[in-house]
Formats: C-alpha cells, sequence, structure tokens
C-alpha cells in the first residue's frame, strides 16, 4: 500500500501517516528503490489499532504505548492498558458513591435546630457552615484548598461565604468523605458537578440538572469502557500479526510472506 491509500482506508490524511510513522507509532516503512515509502498489511493493523488507543485513552497515551511495544517492553504498554482500566474503574466507583450521596441529600429531611443553625436565607459564614456539618472550619478550608469547595469572598474583609450552592457541594462532599473517598476524588466529583447543579438544592430542577448531568457522565464511562476492549482487540490483532508464534520479531526484520 501507498501512504494514500493507507490513509484513505483509515479516514486520515496522508501526512497523519507519515507523522505517526515518524513518532513511532506504525513500524518503519519498507522503501521501493527509489525510496517511496511502501506499507502492508502490518502498518494498517499498528495503524487499526493506534487509532483505537486514540479513542480509548487519547493521543499521548496511545503514543506511549505503541512506543512501548515497538521498543520490545510488552510489559510497559500492558502496564498503561492496565492503569487506564483502573481508572476507569475508579470513575465507575464514585459515580456509584455520588448517585448515593445525591440520594440522600434529595430524601434527607430538613434538620432540627439542633442539628444545624437555623437559617435566614442569607449565606453562612465558615464556622456557621462547619458547625452544619460537625466538622472544623480547618477542614473546611482544606477542602478549599483540594478544590472541593469554592466560596465566594465579603468585599472588604475577604471573608469566606458559603451560598446555597456552595453549602450543597459541601454536603456531597462530606458525604462522599464519610464514605473514605480521598480529597482528590472528592475535588473531581464536585467539579464535574458543579456548573450543572449549581441551583442550591438538590430537588425539583436542579434534581432534574444533576440526574442528567450524571446519566451524561455514565454514558461517558460506558463509552470508554468499549472504547478500551475495542482498542484491547485492535492492539491483540496488531501483536498477534507482528509477532506470530515465535515472539517478537527481531529489529528490522521484515514480516514474512505467508
Amino acid at each position: 500500500m501507498r501512504p494514500a491509500d493507507l490513509a484513505r482506508g483509515h479516514g486520515i490524511s496522508t501526512q497523519a501517516v507519515r507523522n505517526y510513522e515518524r513518532d513511532g507509532f506504525l513500524p518503519p516503512a519498507e522503501r521501493t528503490a527509489s525510496g517511496y515509502r511502501v506499507y502492508t498489511p502490518l502498518h494498517a493493523a499498528a495503524l487499526r489499532a493506534f487509532l483505537a488507543l486514540v479513542t480509548a485513552y487519547g493521543h499521548q497515551p496511545a503514543g506511549r504505548i505503541m512506543n512501548t511495544v515497538h521498543r520490545d517492553s510488552l510489559d510497559d504498554a500492558l502496564d498503561a492498558v492496565d492503569r487506564g482500566h483502573a481508572r476507569l474503574l475508579r470513575d465507575r466507583e464514585t459515580l456509584a458513591a455520588v448517585r448515593e450521596a445525591v440520594g440522600h441529600l434529595a430524601a434527607e429531611p430538613p434538620h432540627s435546630a439542633r442539628d444545624r443553625p437555623a437559617r435566614t436565607g442569607g449565606p453562612l459564614t465558615v464556622g456557621e457552615l462547619a458547625r452544619r456539618l460537625g466538622v472544623t472550619p480547618a477542614t473546611l478550608r482544606n477542602w478549599e484548598t483540594a478544590g472541593m469547595l469554592d466560596p465566594a469572598r465579603e468585599p472588604g474583609t475577604g471573608y469566606r461565604v458559603f451560598r446555597e450552592a456552595d453549602v450543597r457541594d459541601a454536603e456531597l462532599a462530606h458525604l462522599l468523605r464519610r464514605g473514605g473517598y480521598p480529597l482528590d476524588r472528592i475535588a473531581t466529583v464536585v467539579r464535574q458537578i458543579r456548573a450543572t447543579a449549581r441551583t442550591g438544592a438538590v430537588t425539583g430542577a436542579g434534581a432534574d440538572a444533576l440526574t442528567r448531568a450524571l446519566d451524561d457522565w455514565q454514558r461517558q464511562l460506558t463509552a470508554r469502557g468499549v472504547a478500551m476492549l475495542t482498542a484491547a482487540a485492535r492492539l491483540g490483532d496488531y501483536l498477534a500479526l507482528r509477532d506470530g508464534p515465535a515472539g517478537p520479531a527481531p529489529a528490522g526484520a521484515q514480516p514474512s510472506a505467508g
């Protein structure tokens, strides 16, 4: 195959094929006597594997996986694949925890004055929110540093003020924290839902927006999981074609005609 043939068969440009070879994502092309590149089914399999890995893991991780394969460091390539699956599993577990936490917030009756300070409709100070949650003000400041909270500042004094949406974020973070989740994962969760759930309550329109956000997150995780399955199959096909039953081919060796 010519570069144009390989490019056309995969919906990319001829220059992209050359770039992928240059960057080590494809094995080196064979050359004609006049110096023109010639690609084989082995290169087509490598390209299919790389493009599938891009969909599943992103361009840079996909490139690293193919580079390690071509350096005959298969264990390093598989380590990167395994880490991607581990991240997906953590994301699934976090999503399940968020759904449970949101369900608790939506079903939870208003706290009594003994449990929470009476609300006047205005924002809470860091001390008031700390008493509401049963934590220390220092804990809330640590959560802010970790990116779990993003309170406004009072003009002039610079004191933190927590409005309804901030209180909701804090309650969600508190539930996840009690469930044993680390701060960085909780921060990721809160940031992902904050944009669509910043209505101040997990009921009515706010609950609908949050449900849609979580459902969209679920669809993204499902799509990523399916993409990883496809990428694994494409990479396995390439390795089988490249290595055959005898193991990796020596550097510079060409695939057999058979």
